[in-house]
């Protein structure tokens, strides 16, 4: 069934502004930024925007722009731009979660190096008070009092 010029020069003009709508990220429920809600908006059949139909280079048209605004960083349809959101989001959190489990890895290296030198000074704290108490010019000090004398309160 043909269309008169005045009849698709209508249709172009409806399409022209549902497209100018979704662009401006007004979108029907449950509609997206897309081809298939441009011809229901429109009230035209969704294959008249594909291969050599007449509404071609509008579909071409319509992507142009869509792909200008994503591009300049704005997203008309609310869900992209949540998933565009959550993408980066997940992207930072990857990385954090990786120098998270490095620095793990890191201080889980290090555990053993302190004990060995935790182990080694007490080594050598060990040997210096042996050799002390062969020595006549250490003098020792007094143990501490282990008596309480009155009240501690």
């Amino acid at each position: 069934m043909r269309i008169s010029t005045a009849q698709r020069t209508e249709n172009e003009n409806r399409i022209r502004a549902a497209m100018d709508r979704l662009l401006r990220g007004e979108l029907p429920p449950g509609g997206k930024c897309d081809i298939k809600t441009l011809a229901h908006e429109a009230g035209v059949d969704r294959t008249a925007f594909y291969g050599t139909r007449p509404y071609a280079h509008l579909r071409a048209e319509f992507e142009r722009r869509l792909q200008a605004l994503q591009q300049a960083g704005d997203i008309p349809d609310p869900r992209e731009a949540q998933i565009t959101r959550l993408k980066a989001e997940n992207a930072k959190l990857k990385e954090r979660l990786a120098k998270s489990e490095q620095t793990i890895d890191e201080l889980t290296d290090l555990r053993p190096q302190a004990l060995a030198r935790l182990a080694a000074q007490h080594e050598e704290i060990v040997r210096l008070r042996e050799a002390a108490l062969g020595t006549s010019r250490v003098s020792r000090l007094p143990a501490p009092r282990t008596t309480v004398i009155g009240t501690c309160s």
